[in-house]
């Protein structure tokens, strides 16, 4: 079926009618705390968990203060690490629903550290499944990565169609596929994987050495500092705003569809955007508050190691199976998120 904006209505009406309760691992993190926040707006109840490797208390904050109090008290929190197998299934006791986000991310961070990538992201994860399967949850929706097409080079990418990894990252994001599917067949575990395509939008992390290209150009831009680019700035990415990935998440837990579950899918908009130009966006998107951004010029430094050269996804099978429609291009999601690093990178009077 093709999404609507009555269809996304239609789900937040079936969730206010009948709460449930849910997991979100990596709910200090960027996707996470947007789903935390969704999930409450919704009046559902939340656990949360985290052990802040990557996560913030200032995202958990943040999301207290955009809720009432009554919305709040279907929240807790749990700092725990997926890598304590107790703590996962103390997280999954009573919940009908997983949104398993915690992971170690970021290709140079695997690239530097393997074995932290690999303990985290498929010892936790099978942790996690385990958790899952005992507590007899629902449904078990996990983060997923568009890495795990590899060096397969058609366009747009097709779920059906990889490659073979290009950093340990890759790799331990496509055992999760294979431990999903497994625990599926094996164990009657209903899980739907999300390929995501470089989601991005408020809280996510400007700082550090692995942070994702929009926040960290953003904060750049405000503070007057160099924005440095990868290559020759003609490698391409379909960029995600993390609205997107917050419904792909609520069509994937609440699916009644069958041949809709045990199944993965592309999360991102269709679309291919260089790094040259997601430069001119941002600069665009920022002159209005800074004049003075328009002159800014880019530097180019060496190609990233373990990166793929270009990235697009067809997204037509969970438009198909989900009812998935983005509600936000990259233009627009610029639009929407960049109040929020105008209003933490942004110095006082516009000066650099």
């Amino acid at each position: 079926m093709s999404a609507s904006p009555t269809t996304l209505a239609a789900l937040e009406q079936r969730l206010l009618a009948q709460p449930a309760r849910w997991l979100v691992t990596g709910s200090a993190g960027f996707i996470g705390s947007h789903l935390v926040e969704t999930l409450l707006r919704l009046g559902q109840t939340v656990v949360g968990l985290d052990n802040f490797a990557t996560g913030y208390r200032r995202n958990i904050d943040e999301v207290r203060s955009l809720l009432t109090p009554e919305q709040w008290q279907g929240h807790r929190f749990i700092e725990a690490d997926i890598c304590d197998s107790d703590a996962c299934r103390e997280a999954c006791s009573g919940v009908d629903y997983v949104l398993h986000q915690a992971a170690l991310g970021s290709v140079p961070r695997s690239l530097a550290n393997p074995q932290a990538t690999n303990a985290t992201n498929i010892d936790g994860f099978l942790n996690m499944l385990v958790a899952a399967r005992d507590a007899g949850v629902k449904r078990f929706v996990y983060a997923a990565s568009s890495s795990t097409y590899g060096d397969h080079q058609a366009l747009p990418k097709v779920e059906d169609t990889i490659g073979r990894p290009l950093s340990p990252y890759a790799v331990t994001k496509l055992v999760n596929e294979l431990y999903a599917e497994v625990f599926g067949r094996c164990y009657g575990i209903p899980s739907v994987g999300l390929r995501y395509f470089n989601v991005f939008g408020a809280r996510q992390d400007p700082e550090g050495a692995y942070a994702a290209v929009i926040p960290r150009w953003a904060r750049a831009l405000l503070l007057g500092e160099l924005v440095t680019i990868n290559g020759d700035g003609e490698t391409s990415r379909d960029f995600c705003f993390v609205d997107n990935a917050v419904q792909a998440n609520l069509l994937a837990a609440m699916s009644d569809d069958p041949a809709a579950l045990n199944q993965v899918y592309n999360v991102a908009v269709d679309d291919r955007t260089t790094l040259n130009r997601l430069f001119e966006i941002l600069r665009d998107a920022l002159a209005d508050i800074r004049p003075d951004v328009r002159q800014v010029q880019a530097v180019y430094t060496d190609f990233r190691a373990g990166d793929v050269r270009h990235s697009q996804a067809d997204i037509g099978k969970a438009r198909r199976l989900l009812g998935y429609s983005p509600s936000h291009s990259l233009l627009a999601g610029v639009q929407v998120a960049m109040p929020w690093y105008v209003s933490r990178f942004a110095r006082p009077g516009g000066g650099t």
